[in-house]
């Protein structure tokens, strides 16, 4: 990943070198710059840090960028405006289907702290399109009434998020947002486990399930409709148990052959893993692990080995999870 991130921000060098060449890139390997490293408290490689107006204190942290253009956005929308001023429908008709995403702020005026945070958000996701208006004309277009922020997905709206002052904040429009460069339920495999970790989200819920199976549909139907409600707040993420290169996923959750379908919540600060209470996949059943994840009340999970059917027969006891507590304490 290190390799890639570097090969992009190097990209991103040559193309700036041309249009604002008094900004200037450099790349430290701080495995020989150990003052540096500690300076400036690294601790995950790669790490890209913007210093501004030649000052070596506070500089700003640039987070899950890992492509050239991306890299240059980011860059633009520190130095200049993050987003772009919405005046007309044709103008707001050419940003949305620019791209394949496109973040759209509609306000009744432009001086208001919900109008502060989103472009505080437009900063940390170059990865988008960001714009906003206040005209009436273009509100009334999109059916708007309230200051609102709208994602919209190939063309069409897709979220639709009520903006009031003091109630959002950058870190949570920001997660909000970023999930949307995922679908609402990803599949996990080397391919989109770089994305997955991307996304600011730590709270992820897996669904293990073969996809070939009978039922699989009807359950996957089911985790999509929770995953509508969670969105911004938990990653749902599809794990296909017949998919061999899985195998360290399974391990690591312990789950086997007999256990599937199954579901499990992992915070990815504390790495505590949740299992749901019911076996049953049903949108209910979702519902209320989630919600009492959220709110925490649900328990924490703790894989254990089956006890041993001679656990007690020597003089030294043998412990695993599911006997510990009974047995020491």
């Amino acid at each position: 990943a290190s390799q890639t991130v570097s090969e992009e921000f190097s990209e991103a060098a040559r193309q700036f070198k041309k249009e604002a060449p008094r900004i200037q890139f450099g790349k430290i390997d701080v495995t020989h710059q150990h003052d540096l490293r500690k300076e400036f408290n690294i601790q995950v490689f790669p790490t890209v840090k913007f210093f501004v107006n030649g000052s070596r204190e506070d500089p700003i942290d640039c987070k899950g960028v890992r492509q050239a253009s991306a890299f240059i956005t980011w860059v633009k929308r520190r130095i200049g405006p993050c987003t772009v001023l919405i005046n007309s429908t044709d103008q707001a008709e050419a940003i949305i289907r620019a791209d394949d995403l496109a973040v759209i702020g509609f306000f009744r005026e432009l001086h208001n702290e919900s109008v502060e945070v989103f472009c505080e958000t437009a900063r940390d996701v170059p990865q988008m399109p960001f714009g906003m208006t206040s005209s009436e004309d273009v509100c009334a277009n999109y059916s708007i009434q309230k200051n609102s922020l709208v994602v919209f997905k190939k063309g069409k709206p897709v979220h639709n998020e009520v903006l009031e002052d003091g109630r959002q904040n950058k870190e949570d429009l920001t997660r909000l947002i970023k999930t949307f460069t995922l679908d609402l339920v990803t599949e996990y495999n080397i391919e989109t486990s770089v994305k997955i970790f991307d996304v600011p989200v730590e709270n992820h819920i897996l669904l293990f399930t073969p996809t070939n199976s009978e039922t699989f549909n009807a359950i996957y139907e089911n985790y999509k409709s929770a995953a509508a409600e969670f969105r911004g707040k938990i990653l749902f993420i599809l794990v296909d148990t017949d998919e061999t290169r899985n195998g360290r996923v399974f391990e690591y959750f312990r789950i086997r052959d007999i256990d599937v379908p199954a579901v499990r919540i992992l915070n990815l600060t504390s790495d505590a893993k949740y299992k749901m209470p019911a076996d049953e996949v049903t949108v209910e059943n979702l519902r209320e692990f989630c919600q009492s994840y959220l709110n925490g009340k649900a328990k924490l999970h703790l894989s254990s080995e089956e006890i041993p059917e001679d656990w007690d027969k020597k003089p030294v006891k043998v412990l695993v999870g599911k006997n510990f507590n009974s047995i020491v304490f």
